[in-house]
């Protein structure tokens, strides 16, 4: 070959080097805890290497722990009764009718069935929570995985819910089932929202409105604002878009809820 054909050869490329990949410096537990006090800290370990296992099972033991201890201590009966008799769909109903309602959702099979279908939900909202956060950061232009995603979601959710089960025992704990609307205290007793001075009964999808915007899911999505700025590499504008954005898809179905039910 001469030297002419050799100078017409295209130049190859030159090799990419392979970015380093950082490992996490914060464990799961170690970032439970950091998550009250440095946040940003802890996303940025969480885009090195997404998890939420411990964090999710913390959130799920947590509403748990509510939900059983809201139950035993009150009574399913006592609760299912109150909500029956302040529903409007069975108001023209008589009292055998709701007494077999009664006797029917109040059941131990009921019971326990309530107790497993709750952290299932949970679970499966991580993940819708997680794919909703996700597509909004690619429309976006965000970076980062799916996983990523959900670690926001999930850790976003880590100290409302901690402070959430802690006041709310305390509440239970402090006051009688008089003092108590039973039939719409179980989602909370510590109302943070101006839910607080609407009648639930009377006025349903406003209660729910209002209710959706209190201080617990005010904390929630401050942090998940941080974690899509760090983990999907977003501008502090795109990322409280994509969080009011499914924030307010969530409000939505909450008040839809309250309309048909």
């Amino acid at each position: 070959m001469d030297e002419n054909n050799i100078a017409e050869l295209p130049t190859p490329p030159p090799e990419k080097l392979a970015t380093p990949v950082e490992d996490p410096q914060m464990s799961e537990p170690a970032m439970i805890g950091n998550i009250f006090i440095e946040p940003g800290r802890v996303f940025e370990d969480l885009r090195r290497k997404p998890r939420f296992i411990i964090a999710g099972l913390l959130i799920i033991f947590a509403f748990s722990i509510f939900q059983i201890a809201f139950v035993e201590k009150f009574g399913l009966e006592n609760i299912v009764r109150s909500r029956i008799e302040s529903s409007k769909r069975t108001q023209d109903l008589d009292k055998d009718q709701k007494a077999t309602m009664i006797k029917q959702q109040a059941s131990d099979i009921a019971k326990y069935v309530t107790y497993g279908v709750t952290p299932v939900v949970i679970a499966i909202a991580f993940f819708i929570g997680g794919l909703l956060y996700w597509g909004g950061s690619k429309a976006m232009g965000g970076e980062g995985g799916y996983l990523g995603a959900v670690a926001v979601w999930v850790y976003a959710g880590v100290p409302p819910t901690i402070v959430f089960l802690i006041s709310n025992l305390i509440v239970m704990f402090l006051k009688s089932a008089d003092d108590i609307d039973l039939a719409t205290s179980q989602g909370g007793l510590v109302k943070a929202n101006l839910g607080f001075f609407i009648d639930q009964k009377t006025m349903p999808v406003v209660a729910a409105l209002l209710g959706s915007v209190d201080l617990f899911a005010i904390w929630g999505w401050i942090l998940a604002a941080i974690g899509l700025q760090k983990i999907a590499r977003l501008s502090s504008g795109s990322a409280w878009a994509v969080v009011a954005i499914v924030a307010l898809i969530k409000v939505g179905f909450t008040v839809i809820g309250a309309m048909l039910f």
